[in-house]
């Protein structure tokens, strides 16, 4: 069965594709069966700029684990982050 929740969001950054670097404007999270990784389910992050076709894409599958770990750790730098420039 499939699962595919997913969640997007309008965001302003860069990632680094095929072509090079892309601006990136959306992303796309999502839990279902991964294209690459052996695993039954991961959760999938779409990184992607619709507006320049379908190559303007930085694809990411991670372990539930990997996630969870990942979003402690971004949590973690943006409070360090933000923390040490507020100081400065």
């Amino acid at each position: 069965m499939c699962t595919y929740v997913i969640q997007k969001s309008d965001i302003t950054g860069s990632g680094k594709g095929t072509a090079g670097w892309i601006p990136i404007t959306e992303a796309r999270v999502y839990y279902d069966h991964p294209f690459h990784m052996t695993t039954d389910h991961t959760l999938n992050i779409d990184f992607v700029n619709p507006g320049k076709g379908l190559d303007a894409r930085v694809a990411v599958e991670l372990t539930e684990e990997s996630a969870r770990a990942l979003v402690a750790d971004i949590l973690a730098a943006l409070e360090e982050g933000g923390a040490a420039h507020a100081e400065a």
